[in-house]
């Protein structure tokens, strides 16, 4: 029987697997096993390349080198995708992309070759002919052997000897062509598309993999600086019994080894904390978070996060820290302190602005929260035309203030720190001044990129705060952090003083690489399921008395659902159903006009 999923292929995907069938029976394996020894890389030849020695002049006065060949010029492997090529009749040059860039490669018919270990039943100039010319495809991944020239137009090359086939492609990628006027087309630039399918983001679109890079470069700079400083990376559960250190919606799953709810972290506090009272002076962890609420340009639900606590730290300590951190992180990214994002400088440079977060709320609006009411505070917010809920406590709402007047203002790193206690239940109370906590956020481009406190470290006054958490949550608070009472047993063996912050990979990552997007910066952000066209099952359509073998060619000519062919005319269907299976050779017989009149009178008198 014909296999109908042909019918679900282009016509370029067709192709390319005929031509991965002729390479197999030429005896070359498009998806070899045995290991291709690359020797080089394409930008290391260009940086590396030396001109041959200058032997005379043309008539031009030019100067004339000496000719490249395998014996004075150096002899590389090199492997990666074929990106385009010109052929040239006996002649053609290809250009190759491996992980670190492009590179020209020249290959002739008369000096290529299959590799010597090689079983192909080729001869010859077919080499040439027939497998690169006719069967490789743009988007094919090759290694070639040969020797490094310069053209006679100044383009470092590889003169190929010999080709190995080492994965075929058989979708083809988005090419992307410029024309004279220099009007881009074929641009493979939605970011739906790129978002969903990075793979070909990553292939095509120069600058995507270096976005990568960098923010590999911030990783790697952050964990030689804590490690450098003496803290210990560690690692705690992802699932936990109860969803606490941060205010926040989590996700719940179920563990069937233990019939029981469990929450993915909404952060890593707790047990980080539970590590420094068990004696680490400094530990930190970087890894996924996870909370159930919205998605936009700067949030996902499934994030990266820096948390580190420091035994006998405070929220001074941790500021200074912090900044001096952030400002090696944006040298090494970028060679220096300061990047270009939305159209303005920032500057990582310590030392930061420090602005107490009541302070801020009075130079944006004029009214001052302090010593104010729940009440107070939310008819204030009310009059501003904020739709605040009764359920939000006092904390919520100074949040809220912020969130609408403040934090969008700050573009240079500032340090919004001495927030009231309704807003911390995990901060240490303020020194000297009452109603506060020692804590601080940092404020970045109009977003927060880091939270960090003194850490609360009295387990009597930690039990009461996670009673006026779970008093908002009767309230109607669903981001009110629930009772973890194993982690008050742990505060009552003791905790040293602490200093505590959590990082933003992900916000960090945007900064320092001047973008605008969180899914810039994520390799694989969360998206919303693909939308596909409805389609009846086959079932629906054979019930009728459609043939079997005929459903897919409904499919391929538009009729998704039974309902679509309602009104159509027998004879239209015919000539459709006819189109496809001379276009895809099927051996398939169509069904005649007659026999399409009574299917479709009868779909008629069913509806």
């Amino acid at each position: 029987m014909t296999d109908l999923k042909v019918l679900e292929l282009s016509e370029q995907e067709i192709v390319r697997r005929q031509n991965m069938q002729a390479l197999r029976s030429m005896g070359i394996e498009p998806y070899p096993a045995a290991e291709f020894p690359v020797t080089a890389w394409s930008t290391d030849i260009v940086r590396d390349f030396v001109d041959l020695p200058v032997v005379g002049k043309d008539e031009e006065g030019n100067d004339i080198r000496e000719a490249a060949t395998p014996e004075n010029s150096p002899v590389v492997s090199i492997a990666g995708r074929i990106m385009s090529k010109r052929i040239m009749g006996k002649a053609a040059f290809a250009e190759l992309q491996d992980s670190k860039g492009r590179i020209q490669v020249y290959v002739t018919r008369d000096g290529l070759s299959a590799p010597a270990a090689s079983t192909a039943n080729v001869e010859g100039a077919d080499y040439y002919n027939v497998v690169f010319k006719k069967l490789l495809d743009l988007g094919d991944f090759i290694g070639v052997k040969g020797y490094v020239f310069r053209t006679k137009t100044g383009e470092i090359s590889l003169h190929v000897q010999e080709l190995t086939v080492l994965s075929k492609s058989l979708k083809p990628l988005p090419i992307v062509k410029t024309d004279a006027d220099g009007k881009v087309y074929d641009s493979f630039d939605d970011p739906e598309l790129r978002y969903r399918q990075r793979y070909v983001d990553l292939v095509v679109n120069a600058g995507v993999k270096a976005t990568f890079e960098k923010r590999a470069v911030i990783l790697r700079t952050m964990r030689r600086i804590l490690d450098g400083a003496g803290y210990t990376e560690v690692e705690t559960p992802i699932l936990q019994t109860i969803a606490g250190g941060a205010s926040a919606r989590p996700f719940i799953t179920h563990f069937n080894a233990l019939n029981q709810d469990m929450y993915m972290r909404i952060a890593t506090e707790l047990y980080l904390k539970r590590l420094i009272v068990g004696g680490f002076e400094g530990v930190y962890e970087i890894g996924k978070n996870f909370r159930n609420e919205g998605m936009d340009k700067t949030h996902n639900p499934e994030f990266t996060c820096m948390e580190l606590y420091v035994s006998y730290k405070d929220y001074n300590w941790m500021m200074s820290f912090t900044e001096h951190m952030l400002e090696e992180i944006c040298v090494a990214v970028n060679g220096r302190p300061e990047v270009e994002i939305d159209g303005n400088v920032i500057s990582f440079k310590a030392p930061y602005r420090r602005l107490p977060i009541l302070d801020a709320i009075r130079e944006k609006t004029g009214f001052d929260c302090t010593d104010k009411s729940e009440d107070e505070i939310r008819a204030f917010c009310r009059d501003k035309g904020m739709d605040v809920a009764d359920t939000i406590g006092k904390g919520k709402l100074i949040d809220e203030l912020f969130g609408e007047f403040c934090e969008g203002s700050f573009i240079q790193p500032t340090f919004i720190t001495d927030y009231p206690v309704e807003m911390s239940p995990l901060t240490k109370m303020h020194r000297s001044k009452a109603g506060l906590t020692e804590r601080f956020e940092l404020m970045v481009n109009g977003k927060e990129l880091a939270n960090a406190y003194s850490e609360l470290n009295d387990p009597i006054d930690q039990e009461e705060r996670f009673k006026e958490q779970m008093r908002l949550a009767a309230k109607g608070d669903d981001e009110a952090m629930i009772i973890d009472h194993d982690f008050l047993r742990a505060l009552q063996y003791g905790m040293p003083p602490t200093s505590g912050i959590g990082i933003g990979i992900d916000r960090l990552a945007m900064l320092m690489t001047g973008k605008f997007a969180i899914g810039e910066i994520m390799l694989f952000p969360q998206m919303k399921p693909e939308k596909r066209i409805p389609r009846d099952k086959p079932e629906a359509f054979t019930a009728l008395g459609f043939k079997e073998d005929i459903v897919p060619i409904l499919f391929k000519c538009g009729y998704n659902l039974v309902s679509d062919l309602t009104g159509q005319k027998a004879q239209k269907v015919q000539q459709q159903i006819g189109e496809v299976i001379k276009k895809y050779k099927l051996d398939i017989e169509k069904p005649s006009v007659q026999e399409l009149e009574t299917l479709l009178g009868g779909l008629a008198s069913e509806v």
